[in-house]
């Protein structure tokens, strides 16, 4: 038996692993105790990696759809299609016919991550979508207007920290999130055992609620005025205390103002949340040693995203605790592609343009996904006709999944990059099939800038993919200079000398190259020499040098989140009765992908609708019924859970599940089908400053099924 070592490339945890080896047969996978970084850490979900490479239904060449019948064929063939196809909706539609939309996993591949720029100058397109706007979109608006970047992502130093502040995060299920941790678990209990102090605010008491200080059960989509009033009495009481942020930080008088007409005894009833805990919460906060204010899924996925991410920030610097030890810092990543995109100038931008049907604005070159099918199915110019999906299914992963489901049926032309034929591909004409998991080497380009500490490591193949599939770099670069010659001159020279030097690099090539120009000055050679990873240090603080801000200066209260307030003081005034819905994750589940793995679907259904005692018995339901779950855009149904866990007035469905599509081919899957929470999400309910999805919150009807 051979153990070799690799990265699980399933979540942000970028845990180390042993792997025993038979030859080419993985026998068993271990967390590896020699990686500086995670330690030995292990979740259940990686186990499931050999599962999916193994797996009957996976995609091993490409494949054509003829109406409902799939036949192989060639890549050269496939390609030549595609790019004829898609060019064509172009030529006589504009190119911004072609949709390119990038799932989450895209993020879990550095050659992707290197090819996706070359793929999307290709197409040319304004229509770009992906998971971003799905997810963490309001915390990188708040980067890009408080810092001058949108990867400018302060992390929580939760290895030095004496209090966190949890909102809307579950780490224990999660693994982490926008906080790269492994063994993020164990990191928290060193927290309380130094004595430092864990607070979690979330409507469910969950897996990390459970195990916290403190847990406060708010209304859904109250995050921002708790917030608020948390400030509110921080000015109020003259506990403001910037240190030295004061020198190169503007907008305290402005956010003074701003949080004036927030009290505490205004938002309680609102947010559920007693005013004097409200107070305490705020004292204890500002008196810790050090401090961290962290929000994730729940804080972003709401009506109010963008000013629970923009207001956590404030809390954190007005207390002193950006820029801190023990409070959040910026990382120094090996790869640092925040600090070569503001070389180039690319630091982000918000709302040059916008959307077609609703106006909502773009970000980063993305428009929300929310606006998907209605871009797909409104009549008119500038329709999208065909599409490009790169590993992801937004049909189960977008609000309101059975409108773009019909969309999607409708399109002139699809192309899907992807492992599987799921919910969203089986509507594709072409499915382009990629390597994965253990096939491929791996360096975690996105998720060590996202670190509790400066870490770095790489790992090569383990094994070679099966002869079919091609890996993610060459796909994309294939399909560009496909769509590049279909397109004739319209492309570029430039274009074509780009891909040409791409193709002569390679993607390892590129990858040295950025680790070499990089602040640690490594190299791939280096890496490979250390195996297990390299601990690079804890984060310290960078500012005002690392500030993206043409004055180098914090913007602690941009326009764009004070004229936001006006909206949400509206909110305020409107009554708040009825059930809402609530996702949520569990540690064996990974979005809607990994359910075609027997070992972590099978068991007890993780698809339940959770619900409080005294909301499921004033409808009569009881453990173990089903339940009808209605909103404004369809119904479900489901397993009903009572437990105490939940808030009244909330109800909680996990996301991912529902595959129940015919068409699609995943065995394991349809028999463990669940039901789809985005089947209930609403496409119209967003983010109006952000147009950030709304998964959080959403106005449903419960009853017997």
């Amino acid at each position: 038996m051979e153990r070799r070592l690799h990265t699980c490339m399933l979540c942000e945890a970028v845990c180390g692993l042993v792997v025993e080896m038979d030859g080419a047969a993985v026998k068993g996978i271990r967390g590896d105790p020699d990686d500086p970084f995670s330690r030995g850490h292990l979740c259940p979900k990686a186990a499931a990696i050999p599962d999916v490479q193994a797996d009957p239904d996976r995609v091993l060449e490409p494949q054509r759809r003829e109406g409902d019948r799939w036949q192989p064929v060639s890549w050269k063939a496939a390609l030549a299609e595609a790019g004829e196809r898609l060019a064509a909706i172009q030529r006589k539609h504009g190119r911004s016919a072609v949709a390119l939309y990038l799932g989450n996993p895209s993020v879990h591949s550095y050659s992707a991550m290197l090819a996706i720029p070359f793929l999307s100058r290709a197409l040319g397109s304004r229509a770009r979508f992906s998971a971003t706007s799905v997810d963490q979109l309001p915390q990188m608006l708040a980067a890009l207007e408080m810092f001058g970047h949108q990867l400018l992502l302060p992390i929580p130093d939760v290895d030095r920290t004496s209090f966190f502040l949890m909102v809307g995060a579950n780490p224990r299920a999660s693994n982490g999130s926008l906080m790269t941790a492994g063994g993020i678990a164990r990191r928290l209990d060193e927290l309380r055992k130094r004595g430092g102090k864990l607070v979690v605010v979330d409507p469910r008491r969950t897996e990390t609620a459970a195990e916290a200080d403190r847990h406060f059960a708010i209304r859904p989509g109250t995050d921002a005025l708790l917030l608020l009033a948390m400030l509110h009495v921080l000015f109020a009481e003259e506990r403001i205390r910037l240190g030295r942020l004061a020198s190169f930080t503007d907008g305290l008088a402005q956010l003074r103002d701003a949080v004036a007409r927030f009290p505490p005894e205004r938002v309680a009833e609102r947010t559920g949340i007693a005013a004097d805990d409200i107070r305490d919460l705020a004292r204890e906060f500002a008196s810790a040693p050090s401090a961290v204010a962290y929000g994730r899924v729940g804080a972003s996925t709401q009506e109010f995203g963008g000013l629970t991410a923009w207001l956590l920030l404030a809390l954190n610097a007005v207390t002193g605790n950006l820029d801190r030890e023990g409070g959040v810092l910026f990382t120094t990543p090996a790869a640092d592609l925040a600090a070569l995109a503001a070389r180039t100038g690319d630091q982000g931008h918000f709302g040059i343009w916008r959307s077609r049907v609703r106006g909502l604005p773009e970000f980063g070159g993305e428009l929300p996904a929310a606006t998907l099918a209605e871009e797909i199915d409104t009549p008119g110019d500038g329709r999208i006709r065909g599409l490009i999906t790169f590993a992801g299914n937004p049909v189960l992963s977008t609000p309101n999944g059975r409108r773009l489901d019909r969309a999607l049926a409708g399109l002139e032309f699809m192309v899907s990059i992807d492992l599987y034929r799921n919910e969203t591909t089986r509507h594709a004409h072409l499915i382009l099939p990629t390597s994965f998991g253990f096939e491929r080497d791996h360096y975690d380009l996105v998720f060590y800038a996202l670190a509790v500490r400066n870490a770095a490591r790489y790992v090569k193949p383990l094994v070679r993919p099966p002869p079919g599939v091609r890996g993610d770099f060459d796909v994309l670069l294939d399909l560009a200079s496909s769509l590049r010659r279909a397109g004739g001159g319209r492309r570029g020279r430039v274009l074509g000398a780009m891909l040409r030097a791409a193709r002569m690099l390679g993607e390892r090539r590129l990858l040295d190259l950025l680790l070499r120009f990089g602040p640690h000055r490594l190299s791939l050679r280096k890496l490979e020499q250390k195996p297990h990873g390299v601990d690079l240090g804890a984060l310290r603080p960078q500012l005002p040098a690392r500030l993206g801000t043409k004055d180098k200066r914090v913007r602690l209260a941009p326009a764009v989140f004070l004229r936001d307030l006006e909206r949400l003081e509206k909110r305020l005034a409107q009554p708040s009765d009825g059930l809402v819905l609530i996702g949520r994750r569990a540690l064996r589940s990974n979005n809607s992908w990994m359910h075609n793995s027997l070992r972590l679907v099978k068991g007890p259904s993780g698809c339940v609708l959770l619900m409080h005692p005294r909301d499921a018995a004033e409808r009569g339901l009881t453990a173990g019924e089903r339940a009808r779950v209605t909103s404004r855009v369809g119904s479900v149904e489901v397993p009903v859970g009572v437990t105490p866990d939940v808030a009244r007035g909330v109800v909680s469905l996990p996301h991912g599940w529902g595959h129940t599509r015919q068409g699609a081919a995943l065995g394991v899957a349809a028999a463990h089908a669940g039901a789809s929470s985005n089947d209930l999400t609403d496409e119209q309910a967003v983010d109006a400053l952000s147009g950030n999805a709304v998964f959080s919150g959403v106005p449903v009807d419960v009853t017997k099924a």
